[in-house]
């Protein structure tokens, strides 16, 4: 077990009390700082840690459970992190909605009802975590019993200041404290029983964590005493609530020690804290990789990240990795006996952009719109080649059959997604990716809706993997990665990208790429092949070739040998034959010097390079580059999904349902589009549980240990011991011979035992019974005969151990459901969202604007659009100025019904969100919390139900701009009261012609929505009429 134990003697009088806090950290996700974050696909988190508080006197018990962990979405913070800390979400939302919820079923199941308690900030990309967590929560199912709190901690508790911990948060949770309760038994019976628990996280889980956890442990404590009578004396109590301060610090210490490598940071002092940061850098930047495989070694026993153990992982559940190779081989091997094949359509696009310098044209172009590449370049085709129409409902096909034989993966790949300068080349830019994404998602969720698996880019190369939300549950281990190969792998100008997943139980790999340009450069793109396919994925263990299909798209930039005028002849004629004769791809793949074992569709279409923008002509400029065929599609399979391709060596490659290209005239490229029909494997899971049995009953004993005792005399030849040297040596020569190797040999009381190499060959003599030798017959027997359920019960030890605090509670299978509605989750637009940290996600695309219409300029010309690339992005707007204050003679101390309690500036409340005017009190509210002069009249708050305090996460309005927001604990320091008064401001003059008075009796329209008009915008310097605030 890791984690820490600390146990104390308290003395009560004459009596000893002793004072324990135990920490256990879980197993399933275990790791280190930077190389584990977040969740996995089981909906384990990184650090997370239960700790439980617990005093015993004599036969008196009193325990209490907090938890801790990672938020449980997929976030990574890759490459050297030294000061700030760039977070990216490895995963769409919606896909990762399964795991999440996973996570949820499991805490509720173990621990009941949870308070969730976020203590991420508002810098950097702690903000857009912190959004995403709360976005998750919210279309979970469960977001109904699990209340939220977001309590920025660095904001409210600055440089170890914990008053708002008790002004704040305790009046929020006290409720909740209440009702949980905590075990207690008087030693005889359990009095009370711990309901539920707080469930707490800061991005790392340790200092912010700590003192939290500290706070809400101290306050436990106090009613820990009440029910051990211990409350009485002050000086008892105080000695309890020091000893156990200084052990929830100690614990701290001991979570951090583990996962960050360092003590905990107390934020009192600076020298020290300063320290311990530096050292958590090194150590976290530079040693942890080594410590992180070591651990992984020590959990299973074996390395792991090998294609052998990546098999075992798609086929076995995860207890199964702790048993021997000598088990899960035989399960390896024999996996077409418990499981099946099943057939899913892939579809696979790549299209060089040139640059996304016409990105406008596309998206606002009608009559080239994305979805003619996407969704339509199939049934385009099909119907110009004079085949049925699919869109005929007077046919057999029905509009339902069309979604049905929709792609269930969509793999989209772009070259030169951005400009290929120096610039970007150093610090690419993600704006790109983004506004394709946008319009990806849009375009592909026209008829059925598309979610974002995950997104990887390389300067200009970029990939993306959508997949229909009903694979969401069964989709793992994905990993995305990039290999540059420009200069000689020093730049990404070119070079590949790929994204790897587990579907079922058929692992799919996706790559993109652009290889070097030229007409000659033949070689060059041969290497460039080889270098990705030997590169992609080393950094996780695994290969291009370890995976079950292999789909590679790109530019590969291979020509045509032949003149520009012959080739251009070939092409009116359509002589696609004689043409791809001097391909050089395909010359190349003939002489297996790339793309050897790859199959491609057959090529009907012309060249796809280079035309003139906007134009079917091809390259009129100077260069007149001769067409080429540089955009393809090609996949591979390396392993069988039957038992007939196992035995006859022939794989199944499935079928190739359409390859061709679309006429998409914004760039010199045109798309290509490939659509597959591939088998995955599923598992049979009653099917591998008798497998399982007959494997390790084939096997024999994991100790591959025989007993021989001697029988019986064959002739009467006197007693001989049976451990003379003449009889030993006779027998392990005779079972060394006959049986097998025999690797150790011990003697009992009247018994030798032997050991062979395996339980085969232990089961091979024990079969037999018996042997002899020299005339004596020895008895054999096995050491352990019930070695089948050592093994089933070695196998549960795999299993998490931990007990639910409830009884009777069963556990929500998420993967059992029937039905599993992926809600939609959309992306933070938060202004914090850095360039290098992409949240990708949302389904359903927004609806773009209207493109802006093109202005003249004074000497008549048309002016640039704002969405130039060019154009400098416009600095925004200044926040807005503070309140001004009521003068010195107005400010006066508040009255008790003036004064606000902590809770009314919570707002977790099931009715705090419905109504905008709560936003527009809550900044005076927290102003006041803060020692702020209130306002003048103090508007009335919403009442709170206790009851339902966390249900805010569904109360807002469609319309409302606050989802982003942190609605619990939200302060906005510069952001206008509009209760207040207003400031005081010179009266504007006058217009000249002035509108007639309206009668008294006239209504006043309300203003209209659509054109608000502006408020006038304060002085940012106070007046001189305000003194000097007065602190007393």
């Amino acid at each position: 077990m890791c984690g820490g134990v600390s146990i104390n003697t308290v003395y009560v009088g004459h009596q000893q009390a002793k004072a324990c806090l135990i920490s256990r950290l879980s197993c399933e996700r275990a790791g280190t700082r930077f190389n584990v974050r977040g969740s996995n696909d089981n909906g384990h988190v990184a650090n997370f840690v239960e700790t439980e508080q617990v005093i015993f006197m004599d036969n008196k018990v009193a325990s209490f459970i907090l938890i801790r962990g990672s938020i449980p979405l997929f976030w990574e913070q890759t490459g050297v992190q030294v000061g700030t800390h760039k977070l990216k979400m490895s995963r769409g939302c919606e896909i990762s909605q399964p795991a999440f919820d996973r996570h949820l079923a499991m805490i509720q199941y173990l621990y009941g009802k949870q308070v969730l308690i976020n203590l991420v900030g508002s810098k950097e990309g702690e903000q857009m975590i912190g959004t995403m967590y709360k976005k998750h929560l919210k279309a979970s199912r469960f977001h109904h019993d699990m209340p939220y709190i977001a309590f920025d901690f660095h904001y409210y508790c600055p440089r170890g200041k914990e008053d708002n911990l008790h002004s704040m948060l305790k009046e929020h949770i006290k409720h909740s404290i209440d009702e949980f309760s905590f075990y207690f038994s008087d030693g005889q019976n359990a009095k009370q029983y711990q309901t539920g628990t707080f469930r707490v996280n800061c991005i790392d889980c340790l200092d912010r964590t700590n003192r939290v956890q500290t706070f809400l442990g101290l306050e436990i404590l106090m009613k820990q005493l009440k029910m051990l009578e211990f409350d009485g004396k002050a000086t008892i109590v105080s000695r309890f609530h020091e000893v156990y301060k200084n052990m929830w610090q100690t614990n701290g210490d001991q979570v951090s020690r583990i996962y960050a490598g360092t003590g905990a940071l107390e934020g009192k002092s600076k020298l020290r804290d300063g320290t311990l940061s530096v050292a958590r850098t090194i150590q976290n930047n530079l040693l942890d990789n080594s410590k992180q495989e070591a651990i992984d070694i020590l959990l299973t026993g074996k390395p792991m990240n090998n294609e052998y153990g990546d098999k075992a992982r798609s086929l076995l559940p995860i207890q199964y990795l702790h048993l021997p190779s000598s088990i899960l081989k035989p399960l390896n091997e024999r996996l077409f006996e418990y499981t099946f094949p099943t057939s899913i359509k892939v579809a696979v696009g790549t299209w060089n952009v040139n640059g996304g310098k016409h990105f406008n044209s596309i998206i606002y172009k009608r009559s080239d719109p994305l979805s003619d590449w996407l969704l339509d370049c199939n049934k385009n085709q099909t119907q110009a080649a004079g085949m049925k129409n699919l869109l005929d409902l007077s046919l057999n096909d029905s509009l339902s059959d069309l979604n049905a034989n929709s792609p269930d993966l969509f793999a989209i790949g772009f070259e030169e997604i951005v400009d290929l300068s120096a610039q970007n080349i150093v610090a690419t830019s993600t704006t790109s990716q983004k506004e394709w994404l946008t319009e990806l998602e849009k375009t592909l969720s026209r008829n059925e809706q598309y979610v974002l698996v995950t997104s990887v880019q390389l300067v200009g190369v970029c990939l993306f993997l959508f997949t229909k939300p009903k694979y969401a549950r069964y989709i793992r281990d994905v990993a995305t990665d990039q290999v540059k190969t420009g200069f000689g792998g020093a730049t990404g100008n070119k070079g590949g990208v790929g994204i790897r997943l587990r579907l079922f139980s058929s692992s799919l790999c996706f790559v993109c790429s652009h290889f070097a340009a030229g007409q000659h450069q033949i070689a060059e793109r041969n290497s460039d092949f080889k270098e990705i396919g030997r590169k992609l994925f080393n950094s996780i263990g695994k290969s291009l070739s370890s995976h079950d299909y292999v789909f590679w798209c790109g530019d590969f930039n291979y020509r045509i040998d032949l003149d520009i005028d012959v080739v251009k002849q070939l092409v009116a004629e359509e002589n696609w034959e004689m043409l791809l004769n001097y391909d050089q791809l395909t010359v190349q793949k003939k002489e297996d010097h790339a793309f050897s074992k790859y199959l491609e569709g057959p090529i009907n279409f012309a060249p796809t390079y280079k035309y003139d923008i906007n134009s079917d002509d091809y390259d009129t400029s100077e260069k007149s580059r001769i067409p080429a065929w540089t955009d393809r599609v090609l996949f591979r399979k390396r392993h069988p999904t039957t038992a007939e391709e196992k035995e006859s060596g022939e794989l199944n490659y499935g079928e190739i349902l359409f390859y061709g290209r679309a006429e998409l005239k914004t760039s010199d490229h045109r798309p290509v589009l490939g659509e597959f029909k591939i088998d995955i494997l599923k598992v049979d899971t009653e099917k591998r549980n008798q497998v399982f049995r007959s494997v390790i009953e084939k096997i024999g004993p994991l100790d591959a240990t025989v007993i021989i005792q001697e029988q019986s005399e064959l002739s009467g030849l006197g007693e001989t011991s049976i451990f003379d040297e003449a009889y030993v040596q006779e027998i392990l020569g005779k079972l060394n011979n006959e049986i097998g190797e025999i690797v150790l040999a011990r003697f009992g009381e009247d018994n030798m035992r032997v050991t062979f190499k395996d339980g085969g060959l232990a089961m091979k003599i024990a079969n037999i019974g018996y042997i002899d030798v020299m005339e004596k017959r020895f008895k054999v027997t096995l050491k352990t005969p019930t070695w089948t359920d050592l093994v089933e019960e070695e196998v549960q030890y795999g299993v998490s151990n931990t007990v639910s605090l409830l009884e009777g509670v069963k556990q929500l299978d998420i993967d059992d459901l029937n039905e599993y509605d992926l809600s939609k989750v959309s992306r933070p637009s938060s202004p914090t969202d850095s360039e290098g940290s992409l949240s990708i996600g949302n389904s359903v695309a927004p609806a773009r604007p209207p493109p802006p219409a093109a202005s003249k300029t004074t000497n008549g010309e048309t002016a640039k659009p704002v969405s130039d690339v060019s154009a400098k992005p416009m600095r925004p707007a200044p926040p807005p100025p503070r309140p001004q204050q009521p003068a010195a003679s107005a400010l006066s101390k508040p009255t008790p019904a003036q004064s606000v309690s902590a809770r009314e500036v919570v707002t977790l409340a099931n009715d705090s969100m419905k109504d905008d005017s709560f936003n527009d009190s809550l900044n005076s509210t927290l102003n006041s919390s803060f020692n702020m002069p209130p306002p003048a009249v103090t508007p009335p708050l919403p009442r709170f139900d206790n009851d339902h305090y966390g249900d805010n996460l569904e109360g807002e309005e469609d319309g409302e701009t606050a989802e982003d927001l942190d609605e619990s604990f939200d302060y906005e320091p510069y952001s206008p009261a509009p209760n207040l008064p207003p400031p005081s401001l010179p009266a504007p003059a006058p217009p000249a012609n002035p509108p007639p008075p309206l009668p008294s009796n006239t209504n006043i329209p309300a203003p209209s929505s659509a054109a608000p008009a502006p408020p006038p915008i304060p002085s940012r310097r106070p007046l001189p009429t305000i003194p000097p605030r007065n602190n007393t």
